[in-house]
């Protein structure tokens, strides 16, 4: 019996305890007084005087939120102002370390208190927000790519200059297209984003150390690799540049070197196809080690490159299975020297007077040879071609005598803009292409791939192989 009734007490004094599993993050008082009710530690009475104060901030702040003209607003409206409420308690209370004492200030702390600091932690994260953010466009890398550009150059400012701590502390206001190494979307409002801004601080510090040079080819051959735009394309750059630097250790280069040589490629295929994924772990810690003490990493940013080594070791560990190493190892061929640059650069475009005036020459053109001619004789940039498809001025087996009247190397490209998600996932097969049925937004495309479907095997060939040695970086498809 004393036995039994001693274990009884211990399991009543587990039940008690608060799950911190149950605690959620973007819920945090909330979940916090359930868990107090739980365990007995907050009683029914005390959870009514707890939301009678929240409710009472609430009255309170609708009557700021109209001025003083109304005591109600829409129903998204208080919505939003409560979350707003919420979040800024969550703010306080998850500041303690232990939520024993979290709660224990919300048994016996006024509400009104509690949201009070709650309003001054806020306050406090987005003025660090702000200067987090003042050294990261301070120190933004000089690299071509729009996604990690249009973060930091429009993004950001418009949370900083949006972002409301009263009415507005819960939303994160702003659209964030660069993707981090390492993100947690658990987070909202200010917290993510200075969240954000902290990694990416670590992620920008590292890719400094190296020689833009470096990183500015590593990016092309990135495009050229995996078949993509890298300048539109969404994909971290700190993470490409660790690896690769990752890669330049196990294949005897230094940690300040991210270029992976055609010989140093082939000795890392050869180890890594023979390895099991327990083994590929083993060596990539290492060499990541390595990493960190050679180029006398701070902690910081040690401890957030450790947490990017699993992804490292699964996405090698699925290649190396599949033969598909190339896509993580970036290496620079020494076949690129055969590589075809296209490249019309958008200077030599015509004024948009002069597009107009070709415009309405070819539509006054009564036959399809003379318009064909006339195209052929006036236009010569690569966006003026596509500006002139684009604009209806062709109609039926128009665009089919056009098409016909173009080399390899000009349907290479339209071929690329049409099939563009297919040459990104597999090699130019043009023939295979040609087999699916899809949609077209734009009538040339669609007649570009009859046209196309109508021509010799030989032909789809050659322009297949124009398409293969193509390099997309220079052109800008949208």
């Amino acid at each position: 019996m004393g036995s039994d009734h001693i274990n009884d007490r211990r399991e009543l004094s587990a039940q008690r305890g608060i799950r911190k599993s149950r605690l959620q993050r973007n819920q945090y008082t909330i979940s916090l007084m359930n868990e107090g009710l739980r365990t007995g530690m907050l009683t029914s009475r005390e959870i009514l005087r707890i939301q009678h104060g929240f409710m009472q901030i609430l009255r309170e702040l609708i009557q700021k939120y109209t001025r003083g003209e109304s005591s109600s607003v829409a129903a998204e409206t208080a919505e939003s102002i409560l979350a707003s409420i919420m979040y800024a308690a969550d703010a306080y209370l998850i500041s303690f370390e232990e939520p024993e004492k979290a709660l224990t200030y919300l048994k016996t702390i006024e509400v009104r208190k509690i949201y009070d600091r709650g309003v001054d932690k806020v306050g406090q994260c987005f003025a660090e927000t702000k200067q987090l953010y003042k050294e990261i466009s301070a120190n933004k890398l000089e690299v071509p790519v729009d996604a990690y550009n249009l973060t930091i150059d429009e993004s950001l400012p418009v949370f900083l200059q949006k972002y409301g701590i009263i009415f507005d502390a819960h939303n994160t206001m702003a659209s964030i297209d660069y993707p981090l190494a390492v993100d947690d979307m658990r987070l909202q409002g200010v917290f993510y984003i200075k969240q954000y801004l902290e990694r990416l601080k670590l992620e920008t510090e590292f890719c400094a150390m190296f020689e833009p040079r470096q990183v500015l080819d590593l990016l092309v051959h990135y495009g050229r690799e995996c078949r993509l735009n890298y300048r539109i394309e969404l994909f971290n750059i700190y993470e490409l540049m660790l690896n690769n630097a990752i890669f330049s250790i196990l294949s005897g280069g230094d940690a300040c070197r991210i270029r992976i040589s055609e010989n140093q490629f082939a000795r890392l295929e050869q180890q890594f196809m023979s390895l099991e994924e327990g083994h590929i772990r083993s060596v990539i810690s290492d060499a990541m080690e390595r990493l960190q003490q050679e180029m006398a990493l701070h902690s910081q940013l040690v401890g957030y490159m450790d947490r990017c080594k699993e992804e490292l070791v699964q996405r090698v560990a699925n290649a190396a299975k599949h033969s598909s190493l190339r896509t993580v190892i970036i290496a620079e061929r020494e076949a690129e020297a055969k590589s075809m640059v296209i490249s019309f650069s958008e200077e030599d475009s015509m004024s948009d007077v002069q597009l107009r005036r070709r415009l309405h020459e070819i539509m006054a053109c009564e036959r399809k040879e003379e318009k064909v001619k006339l195209i052929l004789s006036s236009f010569h940039s690569f966006h003026d071609y596509i500006d002139m498809l684009e604009s209806d001025c062709l109609y039926g087996d128009e665009y089919v005598a056009l098409f016909q009247a173009f080399g390899d190397m000009e349907l290479a490209i339209l071929a690329t803009i049409v099939f563009y998600e297919e040459v990104r996932s597999m090699p130019p097969d043009l023939p295979s292409f040609l087999l699916v049925e899809k949609g077209y937004p734009m009538e040339w495309q669609f007649q570009l791939v009859q046209c196309l479907r109508g021509m010799s095997r030989e032909r789809l060939q050659a322009v297949a192989m124009y398409m293969n040695e193509m390099d997309y970086e220079p052109i800008k498809f949208h």
